[in-house]
């Protein structure tokens, strides 16, 4: 039995034009898949963004329609094109053109989870890759569409939140010695998938909630950034990574003591963020 691609959560009215969404928070691990795989199951869960969808999960309050993954990452990346198939994995899949994810075995079937440890041994049948596709990434995107094409039609405009987390150490690489990094990263691809107003007032948002910000390094979002972002049309896309030190312990995959007042400070977040394209709802006749 095909289990459900998705979670949708919708508000009793929408009242704003911004849409969240999280597509590596699911914790769904198929029996069979943890049974063919070499890692063991706290392992496997490292590239999860776990809670996620807990952080997030007051935007419905807020007027906002929220999306969450049910099928985790390490099973499918919703955050991939579906014809990003590792040959390394999946049989008879000829060997694609310089694709760094696919190269680093990050395809849309991952073939590692995060520090590259390899999830399977030896390769799976097309189809059953073909099969994951067409029952968890095709529903949980046609889902995504209609929600951003239902909010465009009637706020004139759509804003995509992509809500990630990032591991603690994510940007050492970038970071100069001594300098304090970032805690939340907002991804536009370099301006190319959100109008700069919006980004500047989600990160506004941010900063006033005591967080430090940088945009676009080490993350500048992925495909779905890049498929939903359209600016020119009225649908923008900001992917946001939040550092998983503030709320979880990572090497647990379990929330430590500041999950519940950074749960709290999301739901200040979530408040302001909704607060761009805010509709008023006429209230209702005495």
């Amino acid at each position: 039995m095909v289990k459900h691609a998705y979670n949708l959560s919708l508000p009793e009215v929408q009242t704003t034009s911004v849409v969240f969404a999280s597509p590596h928070s699911g914790r769904d691990y198929p029996w069979a898949f943890l049974r063919h795989s070499v890692l063991d199951e706290l392992t496997i869960r490292s590239s999860e963004d776990a809670f996620m969808d807990m952080l997030i999960g007051s935007a419905p309050d807020c007027g906002a329609p929220l999306i969450c993954a049910r099928m985790p990452r390490a099973y499918l990346d919703l955050n991939r094109a579906p014809d990003e198939l590792d040959p390394a994995i999946v049989e008879g899949v000829g060997r694609a053109g310089q694709n760094p994810r696919i190269a680093s075995g990050l395809g849309v079937i991952p073939r590692v989870v995060s520090n590259g440890r390899e999830i399977y041994r030896g390769k799976m049948p097309i189809e059953e890759a073909h099969g994951r596709i067409a029952n968890y990434w095709r529903p949980y995107h046609d889902q995504l569409q209609t929600l951003l094409d239902d909010t465009r039609q009637q706020f004139g405009e759509a804003v995509l939140l992509d809500c990630h987390s990032m591991p603690h150490d994510a940007t050492e690489a970038i970071s100069r010695p001594g300098a304090i990094r970032a805690e939340v990263i907002l991804g536009d691809r370099f301006g190319a998938s959100a109008s700069g107003d919006i980004v500047d007032r989600i990160e506004s948002i941010f900063l006033d909630a005591g967080l430090r910000v940088s945009r676009n390094a080490p993350f500048a979002g992925a495909f779905i950034t890049q498929n939903y972002g359209r600016p020119s049309r009225g649908q923008h896309a900001v992917q946001i990574e939040i550092d998983r030190a503030l709320y979880m312990d990572e090497a647990e995959v379990r929330p430590n003591e500041n999950f519940s007042d950074f749960r709290k400070l999301m739901e200040g977040v979530i408040s302001e963020v909704t607060q761009i394209g805010r509709k008023q709802v006429p209230l209702a006749a005495e």
